[in-house]
């Protein structure tokens, strides 16, 4: 169609939605991302801590005395890794009902069955949404999705977790250096520089998971009332139901190749970067102060 033509950029999609739906089109689903998504990024931030320091004393008694470098680095990598991935799968709890309903709001479109056009998503906000949901397909539609999710921000949280703790790294031996210190891990990170590593290990985890929130979000917005392998639409033309997110993955790249995994790559990590970047600085910087007001 001529509107799915012009939307192949980004910056397409926020110009034609804004023009056709205003600044509500933009922000629709917000409601649940403020109402969900606060506590989910509450229960994140702090399982990934929690997990992080359990972890780090858990393979601290089993570690060698003898221990190189490389060692301890690799045993650090698993650790965040793996913290990452940990806080991502308690977050989800109230992640995906989230992700669930915003979705559903933001692409809500007329499905063709036949000769009858079906409003099938006629949400008038996320209350309505999570309703409606809940009563046609039940609590298994509201965490539809799950391990798709999970499978996707899984990663994504393992690997920006990884980079952050690197770049931090990075970030406080050059702080060391720039102020002469000679304990590194006493130095404190600007808050330019703490932007710098959120904004860098976002960046490349996004982009590097982003095929896995390609699948993911094809999954999710699956009617629940589609069961079939593909349903047709149009004369010539057939709606595929993937049956899961390796089936999606292998399906899209026998279709568009690597450039179909990877498609809409840019626009995720347009969307994460900020989000993100924003959320770890914030986060840090409440941290080291609630713990120097309650030190003192």
């Amino acid at each position: 169609s001529h509107a799915s033509a012009r939307q192949r950029h980004p910056l397409h999609v926020i110009s034609d939605t804004f023009r056709y739906e205003g600044i509500r089109g933009l922000y629709r689903g917000f409601g649940a991302i403020l109402v969900g998504g606060t506590p989910g990024t509450m229960m994140y931030l702090c399982s990934y801590d929690i997990f992080k320091s359990s972890l780090s004393a858990l393979t601290e008694h089993k570690k060698s005395e003898n221990e190189n470098t490389a060692s301890t680095h690799a045993r650090e990598f698993s650790i965040h890794f793996t913290s990452g991935m940990l806080a991502e799968t308690v977050a989800c709890i109230i992640y995906v009902p989230v992700d669930v309903i915003k979705e559903r709001l933001q692409v809500q479109s007329l499905v063709k069955q036949g000769d009858v056009t079906v409003n099938s998503e006629a949400y008038r906000g996320s209350w309505d949404a999570l309703k409606k949901i809940m009563r046609t397909e039940g609590f298994s539609g509201i965490y539809k999705g799950y391990g798709a999710t999970l499978a996707s921000f899984g990663p994504f949280s393992a690997f920006c977790f990884m980079f952050y703790e690197q770049f931090k790294l990075i970030a406080r031996d050059f702080e060391a250096k720039q102020n002469k210190q000679t304990d590194e891990q006493s130095a404190d990170i600007s808050f330019p520089l703490l932007l710098a590593c959120s904004c860098c290990a976002s960046a490349a985890a996004s982009w590097i998971t982003s095929p896995l929130d390609m699948a993911k979000l094809r999954l999710q917005i699956q009617r629940g009332g589609l069961h079939s392998t593909n349903i047709k639409s149009s004369p010539g033309q057939t709606v595929t139901i993937y049956k899961g997110m390796m089936d999606c993955l292998r399906i899209t790249y026998a279709r568009a190749g690597i450039r179909g995994i990877f498609q809409g790559s840019v626009a995720r990590v347009m969307h994460v970067v900020p989000a993100t970047t924003i959320t770890f600085s914030c986060y840090e910087k409440c941290r080291s102060f609630y713990a120097d007001r309650l030190s003192s």
